[in-house]
């Protein structure tokens, strides 16, 4: 049973190529210098039977995990010893001893992600985008079809532009801004109002107004982190999580999957959202910015499938939609193309093998069971992962990225889109592999 930080790492899985750096080549480089496995057995993992409960992509963390193999153990400071040899972001919490022929990945019940998730990305989509436009059309001509927030996206935007003209910026200066947007909009569909200084824009940024769509930029930065979700916006994001919950088909939610395909079903047995928390960085308090934390427990997952469930959900509140006929229509035979919210927030919290401890115990082994590490895991998560992500977050506005390009039509148009941070290339809305969530929204009624 481990733990890993998989920043700095090409995925967990060992590679062909040596040069490729991943947890596993660490993990038997270690149990070959603590004396675990020989070296024969190290330079081959087919020999030492190594199975890997679930595999994690690159930079995707766990706080809990499993592999199983043939190890020598019987010094009573084995697990010491490996942990010796690994870095910090490694972490061996426990060895058990199995029955033979155990598999961890056949054997494994169910598993448990987490994701992270910043609470200003539930926020309305920022005026004047056209995901904004198009949810205020759909309302004018269908209001009974949206959810109400007490009026607090409309508010915070605009409280926002009013700090804007407390600090200084004429509304002639703002009226110059929404006239370069609206122009650059026209020049170039793609670019993002949220990223107008980003390489690439095809429509220049006029010198009079570059300090001041940076300053708007640092204003709304500071708003967003300020931001604090109100409890009708944290039910609607728990009803949408919940409306995952039992047996559905989730090839909406993956890529390489049609409705008919047999493994697009999926049981998820829970997605909890927890109470919102807010983390402070103690060097800059401005940037104290509140999260939530989703867990979602599903026998099995398919790529993506997590993080476009989150997008999902997130989309769902900021248009204000209704949680339940929305998410079912997900689940419907017709393709819809959903983006992959950032890989930057999601991690595996643990695998669990009900079925197999109880098999375990009649043998007189120990079950595999997480629970008894809870307090090194969590240490582990708040120094390893936890910092890390609100850190990246910080520096990188991964969220803020992500949905101003989603704010700006500029989403997942393919298959192949690779959409999940501040990569906006190859994305479209104008191929047959599907509608948009933006054609979903335009076709609601």
């Amino acid at each position: 049973m481990l733990g890993y930080c998989g920043t700095g790492y090409n995925g967990l899985q060992i590679q062909n190529d040596p040069n490729v750096k991943t947890i596993e080549r660490d993990l038997y480089t270690a149990l070959h210098k603590a004396g675990a496995i020989s070296l024969e057995n190290s330079l081959d993992l087919k020999k030492s039977g190594f199975q890997r409960c679930a595999r994690t992509d690159k930079g995707v963390h766990a706080a809990g995990n499993v592999v199983s193999l043939k190890m020598i153990i019987e010094d009573p400071e084995i697990k010491e010893k490996i942990n010796e040899h690994l870095p910090q972001q490694i972490r061996i919490w426990g060895i058990q001893r199995t029955t033979k022929g155990f598999d961890c990945r056949k054997m494994c019940s169910s598993r448990v992600y987490e994701y992270l998730l910043p609470t200003y990305s539930l926020l309305n989509p920022k005026p004047h985008t056209k995901l904004a436009q198009l949810v205020d059309e759909k309302m004018a001509q269908n209001p009974q079809l949206f959810q109400e927030d007490d009026g607090e996206g409309a508010q915070f935007w605009k409280d926002v532009r009013q700090q804007v003209l407390d600090s200084g910026v004429s509304q002639e200066q703002l009226d110059a801004v929404d006239n370069y947007y609206a122009t650059a909009a026209l020049e170039n569909p793609l670019s993002s109002r949220q990223a107008p200084l980003a390489s690439g824009e095809s429509t220049p940024v006029p010198s009079d107004i570059e300090p001041i769509i940076k300053k708007i930029k640092q204003l709304e930065s500071k708003a967003r982190r300020s931001y604090r979700i109100s409890p009708t916006k944290l039910a609607h994001f728990r009803q949408a999580m919940q409306q995952y919950e039992g047996t559905h088909n989730f090839h909406n939610f993956t890529v390489g999957k049609t409705y008919k395909s047999p493994d697009s079903s999926r049981y998820i047995i829970s997605a909890k959202v927890s109470e919102p928390f807010v983390i402070d960085d103690s060097e800059n308090s401005s940037h104290a910015t509140e999260w939530v934390s989703v867990k979602i427990h599903g026998q099995s997952f398919m790529l993506h499938q997590i993080r476009k469930m989150i997008c999902m959900a997130a989309l769902t509140v900021r248009c204000k939609l209704p949680a339940e006929k929305l998410l079912a229509m997900c689940f419907k035979p017709e393709k819809l193309n959903i983006p992959k919210a950032p890989a930057l927030g999601l991690l595996l919290e643990n695998p669990v093998f009900d079925a197999y401890n109880k098999i375990l115990q009649e043998n007189s082994y120990e079950p595999i069971n997480f629970e008894q590490y809870e307090k090194e895991m969590l240490d582990f998560k708040m120094k390893n992962i936890y910092d890390k992500i609100y850190n990246d977050e910080v520096k990188e506005n991964t969220f803020v990225s992500f949905f101003g390009y989603i704010d700006a039509y500029n989403v997942a148009g393919s298959e192949e889109d690779t959409t999940g941070g501040n990569n906006n290339n190859n994305n479209n809305n104008n191929n047959n592999n599907g509608s948009s969530i933006f054609d979903f929204l335009q076709e609601l009624h």
